[in-house]
């Protein structure tokens, strides 16, 4: 897809969506992503704003390749995170918290992603997204394994102490593995079970895989 034809299908998406989830045809997917707990959000929002802090993707399907577009509002000045695309989300569909969560599995560093003096922060990044995102490691038994969620972690784990958070015991989801907790991550389709960047599901008995 040519870059006109990118920027043409960003703006009959509407970029900047609230929904959700939404697909509008194969080529053209938007959802939102949501904070993992509600204490995490105060160390999120824009303190001079009444607005909840807000994360909009839009990817757009191309010919070799995807782009996508994370667009944040209503963030507190001055952040810094770091992007993957993820095997699992902690979250269920409804947005509460997956008892069963084990971990996010498979991660891929994406982007950086910064918010600027009015709360806002952009990134995009053109790579195999849609129902084909994957990696595997024979080294370690690892098969083919597909990344079809998006998650955003505090660059700086001292942002997010007010929250609870222990610094002194970092995550890896930083350049120098030494990150402070999830922000925002998206959460699996109701019927499916399938993050967002699956946009061909198919069943077999009462399983869904992505078809590539």
């Amino acid at each position: 897809m040519k870059r006109a034809s990118i920027l043409a299908a960003f703006a009959a998406a509407g970029l900047f969506t609230s929904n959700p989830l939404a697909a509008e045809d194969s080529h053209v997917v938007r959802f939102e992503l949501v904070p993992p707990n509600a204490k995490i959000v105060n160390c999120l929002r824009d303190p001079s704003s009444s607005e909840q802090p807000s994360a909009s993707v839009t990817v757009v399907r191309g010919d070799l390749n995807d782009t996508l577009h994370l667009h944040l509002e209503h963030f507190k000045p001055g952040l810094a995170f770091d992007m993957f695309t993820i095997q699992r989300s902690n979250l269920l569909s409804d947005r509460t918290p997956d008892p069963n969560f084990k971990n996010f599995g498979l991660a891929w560093y994406q982007s950086d992603l910064e918010v600027g003096k009015k709360g806002k922060g952009d990134v995009e990044i053109k790579t195999i997204l849609l129902d084909q995102i994957f990696g595997f490691d024979p080294d370690v038994a690892l098969p083919p394994t597909n990344t079809f969620h998006i998650g955003f972690w505090f660059n700086d784990p001292n942002d997010a102490v007010a929250c609870g958070f222990n610094p002194a015991k970092p995550t890896p989801f930083n350049g120098e593995h030494k990150a402070g907790p999830l922000a925002m991550i998206s959460v699996p389709d109701a019927r499916t079970g399938l993050g967002p960047l699956c946009t061909n599901p198919e069943q077999s008995g009462s399983t869904f895989t992505c078809n590539p």
